[in-house]
């Protein structure tokens, strides 16, 4: 089985908070002098993702009625937002309440540019050699947003639980021709930490919620872009 075909499996508990009211630095030190002991174990990276959808949205209404499976799919890669994409994954996220299940392939690079288009898309997907079931429930979908942020890792000394935390948020409307890029919504002001860890970690994870002075919140990326447009807040 060629590389691409094989998927990177990751099954884990996800809980997000939304913090309006502390900078950066400030949520970074809280984080830093956690009891257990989270240290930073990555550089700072801008990470860049289009979201597919169903041409009606399901997968975004899925979401806003609160619906206990929910389904995201998304192509992922990190540094420039535009330009050649060379090293980009497609990610299939599958969620059951604050349980995660997330599939991985990699895709062959390509341009992002005025020129992008669904035929373009589509080509990318072809191209890739994705195992039959995901092409045929990739091919319908079309692009609806791209996101772009900035984040930072952490981890706690046992390893169990990862923290990541994500600001300088950027979302462009992307449709499927004639992408000008121009119409975009930028929010510098909330920042996003997400606490990461696998399902048999749970029992354990309210020990570390209590030790942050924020609060729990459902949020999504997809979500926010898609109604920043629909609400017309980009501009």
């Amino acid at each position: 089985m060629p590389e691409s075909k094989k998927p990177k499996t990751n099954i884990r508990y996800e809980r997000k908070f939304v913090v309006k009211n502390l900078s950066k630095p400030g949520i970074e030190q809280i984080v830093k002098n956690h009891p257990a002991a989270f240290s930073e174990i990555f550089h700072e990276r801008n990470v860049n993702n289009i979201y597919l959808d169903t041409p009606n949205l399901s997968f975004f209404f899925d979401n806003v009625v609160g619906k206990s499976k929910r389904k995201k799919v998304r192509i992922r890669w990190y540094g420039d937002m535009f330009g050649e994409i060379k090293s980009p994954v497609l990610e299939f996220k599958f969620k059951t309440g604050m349980v995660g299940k997330k599939l991985t392939f990699l895709l062959k690079p390509f341009q992002l540019n005025l020129n992008f288009n669904i035929d373009i898309l589509k080509d990318i997907f072809v191209r890739s050699e994705l195992p039959a079931w995901a092409l045929y429930d990739i091919l319908p979908l079309e692009p609806h947003l791209l996101n772009g942020y900035t984040r930072k890792y952490f981890r706690s000394f046992d390893k169990d639980f990862r923290v990541t935390v994500d600001n300088n948020m950027i979302y462009r409307y992307i449709s499927r021709r004639n992408n000008s890029f121009t119409n975009h919504s930028i929010n510098y002001t909330d920042i996003i930490v997400e606490l990461k860890y696998n399902f048999n970690k749970d029992n354990l994870a309210n020990s570390i919620t209590n030790h942050f002075p924020f609060r729990i919140i459902k949020s999504s990326k997809y979500v926010n872009g898609i109604e920043c447009f629909s609400q017309g807040i980009a501009v």
